[in-house]
């Protein structure tokens, strides 16, 4: 029997896109001469998107491994683009703030990023694109919900 899975389902959609997306998004970091891997540049992106955050939290939202991570924040460490500092509320734990430094850097990253989406927005209406927009961040929220629940289900 042959299987056949549609490619066009959300789940498949969704996945391919972001992927496609992150690869353009890395290939033009790299080429723009900001002195960033795309890696970086989505590490400092995330962190100014989460602002003073946990390097576990941050990972987690970046969707990889903490020792990933970990070598991405030292080379912004090392170039002075974001700092560690000790959680006070656990000393395990380090936090992870952008420096005054970050910010053209950040600048730079972000007009690449704001680039891409108005290449990719060019293929669907204003109208359109508002709502996927909107769509979107409901669909966020709503997983967000589904794993509270989830989380509070099990404890």
């Amino acid at each position: 029997m042959r299987r056949q899975t549609d490619p066009n389902t959300f789940g498949f959609l969704m996945t391919d896109v972001a992927r496609l997306f992150r690869a353009e998004f890395d290939r033009r970091v790299g080429e723009a001469g900001i002195g960033l891997t795309p890696g970086e540049g989505r590490t400092l992106t995330h962190a100014a998107r989460a602002g003073v955050v946990r390097q576990t939290v941050l990972a987690e939202r970046m969707g990889i491994e903490a020792m990933t991570l970990s070598g991405f924040l030292d080379r912004l460490e090392a170039r002075g683009l974001i700092e560690r500092r000790p959680d006070p509320t656990d000393r395990r734990a380090k936090l992870v703030a952008l420096t005054d430094e970050a910010d053209d850097v950040l600048e730079r990253v972000q007009t690449v990023a704001a680039t891409l989406r108005e290449d990719v927005s060019q293929v669907v209406s204003t109208g359109d694109w508002a709502i996927l927009n909107a769509s979107l961040r409901t669909i966020r929220d709503r997983l967000g919900e589904l794993r509270t629940e989830r989380v509070s289900d099990a404890a």
